[in-house]
């Protein structure tokens, strides 16, 4: 009799328990970022790339604008931009502009730019003088050399690419991110091993987000018929904004302002809100990638 009572009670229990674990609200979900950065590139003195009609400076702050303007769409997202007009901002303080916002994806807008390419082609040979000895013994000679035309020719690279800092120079932006880390957090000893462990542990993480987000944006090219050269890594100390932003960072290399064909996307208004909507799209993939883990 007793088992019975008490196997009753375990069923009537274990029923309670399930019957209020399905009337539980769902536990919110933690958003993958709140702020983002849009660095629109150069600006002011800091003309960049030249094209045959355009610049750089002008065509970075025009597809920043647009893209900001299309993040702005994504619920609770705000958009902190390094700059909203024609001026000069040194990359140092967009970095530190990005970490005191507590950004949490950092996206610099670019235009890339190859150099003409020269040929050399021999077209004859002509007499040259030159002269042998010093003093009473100098003489004059000819000889005969080769006579060659130097001109150049536009260089056909063309297409996007999409960059973030190296990972094996983690070391260098490690020490921004234990910086972020110090002074959002209590921090008793920031040269613990349980501090440098964890400060390592975030600056891979970004690492893995940089390069997820990255990958997206390329994609969002190729599906929209643009030429892509990939994801790439720098690892000098010129990119400061991928270096000394403590947080998840991409450079995008929007196209050759050097290529008729990109220059002329690139300055027009339907290619930048085109940019802007592939960059959009990565974005709300990457957040949805992100949330899901």
């Amino acid at each position: 009799m007793l088992k019975t009572i008490l196997r009753s009670l375990t069923i009537c229990v274990a029923f309670t328990a399930l019957a209020s674990y399905q009337k539980a609200p769902e536990k919110e979900l933690k958003p993958s970022f709140k702020t983002i950065i849009v660095d629109a590139g150069h600006g002011g003195k800091a003309i960049g790339a030249r094209g045959k009609n355009s610049t750089e400076k002008a065509v970075c702050l025009a597809i920043a604008l647009k893209l900001g303007k299309q993040l702005s769409q994504i619920p609770g997202v705000k958009v902190v931009y390094t700059r909203k007009t024609d001026v000069y901002v040194d990359n140092r303080y967009r970095a530190e502009m990005a970490n005191k916002n507590k950004g949490d994806l950092y996206i610099s807008i670019h235009a890339n730019s190859a150099p003409p390419i020269v040929t050399k082609k021999k077209i004859g040979t002509q007499k040259e003088i030159y002269y042998t000895g010093k003093g009473k013994n100098r003489k004059k000679r000819t000889r005969i050399v080769p006579k060659y035309r130097i001109y150049s020719s536009p260089n056909p690279a063309h297409g996007t690419e999409t960059y973030i800092w190296a990972a094996d120079r983690t070391d260098a932006k490690g020490e921004f991110v234990a910086e972020r880390i110090s002074s959002e957090e209590y921090t008793p000893d920031i040269d613990s091993p349980e501090f440098r462990v964890k400060s390592m542990l975030w600056t891979k993480r970004y690492f893995d987000k940089s390069l997820s987000l990255a990958s997206f944006v390329e994609q969002e090219f190729v599906k929209g018929g643009r030429s892509s050269r990939g994801v790439k890594q720098r690892n000098n100390e010129g990119i400061w904004i991928l270096q000394a932003t403590a947080m998840p960072s991409i450079l995008v290399e929007t196209g050759f302002i050097s290529n008729r064909n990109d220059e002329n996307y690139l300055s027009s208004a339907k290619g930048q809100e085109a940019i802007a909507k592939h960059i959009y799209q990565a974005v709300k993939r990457y957040k949805v990638a992100m949330e899901a883990k």
